[in-house]
């Protein structure tokens, strides 16, 4: 199901809600926020938040900036989200990531150009805080001139990812830039010429229970 209506309609933010609490798990949400500082006082990452948690951000952290990492969806937290932005003056920007798949040049090029201009202190979402916000915070951290392995700890189980899923090509692909490139060419120099998306998606390979667990258990996007 996805929510296709309007908040302004009668009902309609009743039905973002529960399209919000029952097909998209918020209710997950309510007892784990993931919310945690990448950079003080310039870059925060989360889970999904709602209406009452990103006006409490705000109001704690001077958020002035929301990154959406799920992409403009037909779901209800999506919509709730980005009418609690609008309400709160808060820039929001859609700017998708995969969580299973090997990161998109374009798309890690696209963020750079996003991450050059941004208005902070900024926060950060996916739809569980674990996979596309630890790849975007690592990335941030590679472009405040981080290494790999600063970009890798936010990929943990602290955050609720599991490296040896599917998700795992996130790590596979920092490691990859370790192994192939740091220290040697600039990092968004190496992705714009020589990181090959289909060879790491061709080599990496995921635990069986792992998976299962962050699709079928977890229902991870």
């Amino acid at each position: 199901m996805a929510f296709r209506g309007s908040l302004a309609e009668p009902g309609g933010r009743n039905a973002a809600w529960f399209d919000s609490v029952i097909f998209d798990h918020s209710f997950f949400r309510v007892l784990w926020d993931n919310f945690a500082t990448v950079i003080p006082g310039k870059l925060y990452r989360c889970n999904h938040p709602t209406p009452a948690r990103l006006a409490r951000y705000q109001r704690r952290y001077g958020i002035r900036t929301l990154i959406n990492l799920r992409g403009h969806r037909q779901c209800g937290s999506d919509a709730l989200s980005r009418d609690a932005a609008e309400k709160l003056g808060i820039i929001h920007i859609d700017m998708a990531f995969e969580s299973r798949g090997a990161p998109h040049r374009d798309r890690i090029l696209r963020f750079a150009e996003i991450y050059r201009t941004l208005q902070t202190p900024a926060l950060m979402h996916c739809k569980s805080g674990a996979d596309r916000a630890g790849l975007a915070s690592g990335l941030a951290l590679i472009f405040e001139g981080g290494s790999a392995a600063d970009a890798l700890a936010q990929l943990s189980l602290r955050y609720g990812h599991f490296s040896k899923s599917r998700t795992g090509i996130l790590d596979a692909f920092f490691r990859l830039y370790a192994r192939d490139a740091e220290g040697r060419i600039p990092f968004l120099d190496w992705v714009a010429t020589e990181y090959d998306e289909e060879a790491l998606r061709a080599t990496f390979k995921a635990s069986g229970l792992s998976s299962f667990i962050t699709d079928r258990v977890l229902v991870r996007e």
